[in-house]
């Protein structure tokens, strides 16, 4: 009945009610750029990161009869509902090669409808495109390069090639177009897929698309990179150890054992922990750096983050000119805990017993566990014992407790990616793939007159280090969680919540992953930026939307979100339409991600 009475609904009353209630909107970005006479110049480009982009089934087994060319993924999700276990076992990869499974083909769906909606009435690309659209920009000017975002960055041109795709298509759109290079707007993971684009189009055949060295400076303006989570995320590191982040974590102490019990012979997180394991792409947002970006045991770039005094934009000293009181100290560097008191002690106190070449063995015999085998169950006990020993693990820990915990899933991603830090660009081993899409070991293109933007979002707290705690085990449960009792409660600006450190970023990729690269690395001629592109930062503070009625909001710093925020909107039309980043204004900057910075000793 409702829904009857919402269709009955005349389509301009909720604008009514919003108006009545907070006054008339600012017109939209199109409108008043138009107005001021801006029109079409540069082609866009859109590039989609993990998950946003809709996934169809081509070739699939029996139980999916009736999907041919049906969205797997984004849509209705109808496909879940009716038939999960038949779902996971296409949106699966095969678990040696990366590639399709067995008689399955799920494929990228095209054109901007791959991306526009994520599912009905959430919007990704949609509010961006409908914009630029109003100053005269049409299909032909826009391009969403999707492309099947499981896959590892190589395998996408090994088996649909996408990279060939794009390099084709930018070059057809400029031609096209006057001349007139293309504006690449990568989104999330799609600013890692772009980057190994980038070394990829230049490097020749077989390994690379064979454009020669000056491709990038022929062919693009800028790129404007939104929510880029450039040095990796922590949380992929809790997605990959337990399957969970900071809400699955929240919805577990709401109703314990749910997503741990074999309800209806569905074991929620292992399966989403076994299906996941099999997309390679994971992988990609690994933390990069190690120690000497994200910090040790005893440090960290962002251990004076504060958020109520970003907030404020207070000083060091209270406003009656006292000290602030002192402070809890924050390791931030401790990505994962296990305890609250051992994320907390001094680095002194912890005696840790070095997991590494541990025995492991199979924890149980029982084969029901092959329906959802997701590593864990060849660990053993001992194995498992030896992970919680070591206590307090740093990104530079990270890679080999994967190994550890998921072999198989490593040698596989190891073979794709890498997550250290270049002591020489020269050695001809950077010419491989595997270092494309991480800004600390590759060289940016040859291309002086680039540009590129770091866009995100700021003021959300977001995922930074995480408390474990060992679950209890019963045959196939993942045997480490998040421990959502871990909390600071009596402390006002609450960084430790539900087991989760928190900093200052878009709720998903800390400002630290998604700006240090363009406010330091990149800036300036360094090695990792021989040209000397203009880099610039552009930061878009969260303001959450002021009532229901206004939807997702248009100031939103979301990393979703955020693709519907007026400002960043404006900023990416003005360069799509001839501005530079100087005639943006340079850079604006709300957080401390140039004082973090300088806080890390690369060598550049």
């Amino acid at each position: 009945m409702l829904l009857f009475l919402y269709n009955l609904m005349p389509s301009s009353f909720p604008q009514y009610v919003t108006e009545a209630i907070t006054g008339s909107p600012p017109d939209p970005p199109g409108l008043k750029l138009r107005k001021e006479g801006l029109a079409a110049k540069h082609p866009v480009v859109f590039v989609p990161g993990i998950v946003t982009a809709g996934l169809e089934l081509w070739e699939g087994h029996q139980c999916a009869q009736g999907l041919f060319r049906k969205r797997l993924w984004g849509g209705t999700f109808g496909s879940v509902y009716k038939r999960p276990l038949c779902w996971e076992e296409h949106m699966s990869l095969d678990n040696e090669t990366g590639l399709d499974p067995g008689g399955v083909r799920v494929r990228p769906v095209t054109g901007l409808v791959a991306a526009d909606y994520f599912a009905p009435g959430y919007f990704v690309w949609a509010v961006l495109i409908e914009n630029l659209a109003q100053i005269g920009y049409e299909e032909k000017t826009m391009y969403m390069a999707s492309y099947d975002w499981r896959l590892s960055f190589q395998n996408t041109e090994v088996r649909d090639q996408s990279l060939s795709r794009i390099k084709s298509h930018i070059e057809l759109m400029v031609s096209t177009n006057g001349g007139n290079k293309a504006v690449i707007i990568p989104h999330s993971m799609g600013v890692l897929y772009f980057l190994h684009f980038m070394k990829w189009v230049e490097a020749p055949a077989p390994m690379g698309g064979g454009g020669g060295p000056d491709w990038c400076a022929k062919h693009i303006k800028a790129v404007m990179n939104i929510g880029g989570p450039l040095l990796g995320v922590p949380k992929a590191v809790s997605g990959l150890f337990s399957a969970e982040a900071k809400d699955i974590a929240v919805a577990r102490a709401i109703a314990p054992g749910v997503l741990d019990q074999d309800l209806f012979h569905i074991q929620t997180l292992q399966h989403l922990m076994k299906m996941t394991r099999t997309w390679d792409s994971t992988m990609s947002m690994i933390p990069k750096g190690g120690d000497t970006i994200w910090g040790d045991l005893d440090s960290s770039p962002e251990d004076d983050y504060l958020p109520s005094k970003r907030r404020q934009n207070a000083t060091d000293e209270a406003k009656d000119g006292s000290s602030e009181p002192k402070r809890k100290r924050k390791h931030y560097g401790r990505i994962i805990s296990f305890g609250k008191d051992i994320a907390e002690a001094d680095s002194s106190e912890i005696n840790r017993v070095n997991f590494r070449g541990a025995v492991k063995g199979r924890n149980v015999a029982n084969d029901t566990c092959v329906d959802v085998w997701t590593e864990y169950q060849e660990m053993g006990f001992g194995g498992i014992k030896a992970v919680t020993e070591y206590k307090a693990y740093t990104a530079g820990d990270l890679v080999d407790l994967l190994s550890f915990v998921a072999p198989k899933m490593m040698a596989r991603g190891s073979a794709h990616f890498s997550y250290g830090i270049a002591d020489d660009l020269d050695d001809p081993k950077y010419l491989h793939y595997k270092y494309w899409s991480n800004p600390l070991e590759t060289r940016l293109p040859n291309a002086p007159d680039m540009e590129i933007f770091a866009m995100y979002g700021v003021g959300i707290p977001t995922e930074r280090a995480y408390i474990y705690t060992e679950a209890p085990w019963a045959e196939c449960h993942i045997p480490f969680r998040i421990d959502t009792s871990a909390s600071e409660e009596e402390e006002e600006d609450m960084c430790l919540k539900d087991g989760v450190l928190n900093v200052d970023g878009d709720e998903t990729v800390p400002v630290l992953s998604a700006g240090f690269m363009s406010s330091k690395g990149w800036r300036g001629a360094t090695r990792f930026n021989p040209s000397g592109m203009k880099n610039f930062v552009r930061e878009y503070e969260h303001a959450p939307p002021a009532n229901f009625l206004e939807g997702r909001g248009t100031q939103s710093g979301a990393h979703v979100d955020i693709m519907g925020n007026f400002a960043l909107i404006e900023d990416i039309m003005r360069v799509a339409a001839g501005a530079t980043g100087d005639e943006l204004g340079g850079d604006r900057v709300y957080s401390d991600i140039f004082k973090w910075s300088q806080k890390i000793k690369l060598k550049l």
